[in-house]
């Protein structure tokens, strides 16, 4: 009996975009595992990038609130994209995250009435989502970017940056909003994932056949493409491709950022 059933052979090819005969062949080659097996798939050419299975988007909007030296983002979930585009329910998230920033996020609680009486109004189970405020440095701004959809806020970004002004932050928020990087800078990034990333590399190019004494090139190329996914101060930035953020930054440093997207 295979250690895996067919629901397993159907989600694999939903994660990976496969057929059924090489998603059943990775799982046999990796007795089931489903993590294994994305990766497998990949070091033999068959999988370029994994997609999520579970991106069931849920409802709702974000906001930006500012007071200060404190930026937030606050997002309101609904059920559906016609109560999340109402007036009411766009004005319950911006002033919930005006709330936020000035007061912080213990402060929400002063609201809970209101949402109440929002959810019995609008006839939806209506929550709150992901909440973030961030300070900034001491010597340094902090600002927002909140991308607009019929209406409602439905990418929201906030970053704090030390030693450099409110204008390279705003350009800053607004490419994190469309580049969505993961970490700021390389050592951020967790040395298993890296480590991970760089054996499925060098597979891939072993198994395409590349020679012995060019692999070590090859695999520190794909590792840099790899980062330049991932890493904010590698991307090149959206509004002139030619410069990095690092170079955008010109001796700044983003202390911390946030970004929270409706259906994430």
């Amino acid at each position: 009996m295979p250690a895996f059933s067919a629901k397993d052979v159907q989600k694999l090819r939903q994660l990976t975009g496969v057929g059924m005969l090489d998603a059943k062949r990775a799982l046999e080659a990796c007795e089931g595992d489903m993590e294994k097996s994305t990766v497998w798939l990949r070091e033999q050419g068959l999988a370029s990038q994994a997609k999520r299975a579970d991106r069931e988007a849920s409802e709702g909007a974000v906001a930006v609130g500012r007071s200060g030296n404190a930026c937030s983002i606050v997002q309101l979930k609904s059920e559906t994209d016609f109560v999340a585009k109402s007036d009411d329910f766009v004005a319950m998230a911006s002033a919930l995250a005006d709330l936020v920033a000035e007061k912080g996020v213990d402060a929400l609680s002063e609201k809970a009435d209101e949402l109440e009486k929002l959810t019995l109004a609008l006839k939806e189970n209506i929550s709150l989502g992901q909440v973030v405020r961030i300070e900034a440095p001491e010597n340094g701004v902090v600002d927002s970017y909140l991308h607009l959809q019929a209406g409602r806020g439905v990418n929201a970004v906030v970053v704090a940056i030390d030693g450099g002004s409110m204008d390279v932050a705003h350009d800053i928020a607004a490419h994190i909003a469309f580049a969505r990087p993961a970490f700021i800078n390389r050592s951020d990034v967790p040395e298993a994932e890296v480590a991970a990333e760089r054996e499925t590399v060098e597979n891939i190019a072993r198994n395409e056949g590349k020679p012995e004494a060019a692999l070590e090139k090859v695999v520190e190329g794909r590792l840099n493409g790899w980062y330049k996914e991932r890493v904010l101060v590698d991307q090149a930035f959206v509004k002139d491709e030619k410069k990095t953020i690092a170079q955008l930054l010109n001796g700044a440093t983003v202390t911390e950022f946030a970004q929270v997207v409706v259906g994430d």
